[in-house]
């Protein structure tokens, strides 16, 4: 290596260990690496609904979107999600044991908090007959929610 380039390097290693290790780290690839490769992650299986959307909250409204499109029942993404985070902070077995249902004997239930004969009514074929099921309990909140306001969009509190 020419006399120049040594001190050129040299320079840029003392910079480094001023600047401490996580320059270090980031500056190591541009140091004397002609190609670089990264470790493959490990697989991870990532569960799915029988309908093939991921089973998280976000796959349980794009399902229950998709089911409601070809139903005609009006909503969107973030109607949904903001009376889910409301209704039951995300938890498909969310339970209320306290409020005037609950104390008739019918409380609400699963991520929308439906009460039974309400899921009931407005149960859409083509799902499930639990209400906690996150898929059935959304699309049937979405309906009756679509039947009472027009949309699950227009429901800003308990409905």
């Amino acid at each position: 290596m020419p006399a120049a380039a040594q001190r050129r390097t040299n320079r840029l290693f003392r910079t480094l260990a001023v600047a401490g290790t996580g320059a270090a780290v980031l500056a190591l690839p541009l140091v004397g690496a002609t190609s670089a490769s990264a470790a493959t992650p490990a697989a991870t299986t990532v569960s799915t609904t029988p309908a093939g959307y991921p089973n998280t909250l976000d796959g349980w409204i794009r399902e229950s979107l998709a089911i409601m499109k070809e139903k005609a029942i009006p909503g969107t993404y973030n109607g949904i999600y903001r009376n889910v985070i409301r209704e039951s902070s995300g938890n498909p077995k969310a339970i209320n044991l306290w409020d005037s249902n609950a104390a008739a004997g019918i409380p609400s239930k699963g991520l929308l908090q439906v009460i039974d004969p309400t899921f009931n009514a407005y149960h859409v074929a083509g799902t499930s007959f639990d209400i906690y099921d996150p898929v059935a309990n959304i699309t049937a909140a979405c309906n009756y929610a679509a039947k009472r306001y027009g949309s699950i969009d227009n429901v800003f509190g308990a409905y």
